[in-house]
């Protein structure tokens, strides 16, 4: 059984027991919570897509960590200008594992 869920403008398959990282979603490790934007239900040869979300399906999940990925390093610069700009960013994650879909 797999399904595909939209959370943080993005779309994950998902299964349960599964790890992922999504973008950061409010709350403390360990606590649950509830991914309602689910497109697609998948179980054996029985498949539900939604009109744009399947009604009836959540899925739940439990917080596994919430950190910051690597740093990434952005460069601008302007010719011939002496301009340059050199800055860092990490961006806050949430890892979820996948409880069950329901």
């Amino acid at each position: 059984m797999y399904a595909i869920v939209r959370t943080g403008g993005k779309q994950y398959q998902v299964t349960p027991g599964e790890r992922l990282r999504v973008e950061k979603l409010a709350g403390e490790v360990g606590d649950t919570v509830e991914l309602a934007e689910v497109l697609l239900v998948a179980n054996g040869d029985e498949i539900k897509v939604g009109q744009p979300v399947v009604t009836g399906v959540k899925i739940t999940a439990r917080i596994v960590e919430q950190d910051k990925a690597k740093k990434i390093l952005v460069f601008k610069k302007k010719r011939r200008k002496g301009y340059r700009l050199k800055q860092g960013h990490r961006q806050p994650y949430t890892a979820l594992e996948i409880n069950e879909i329901s």
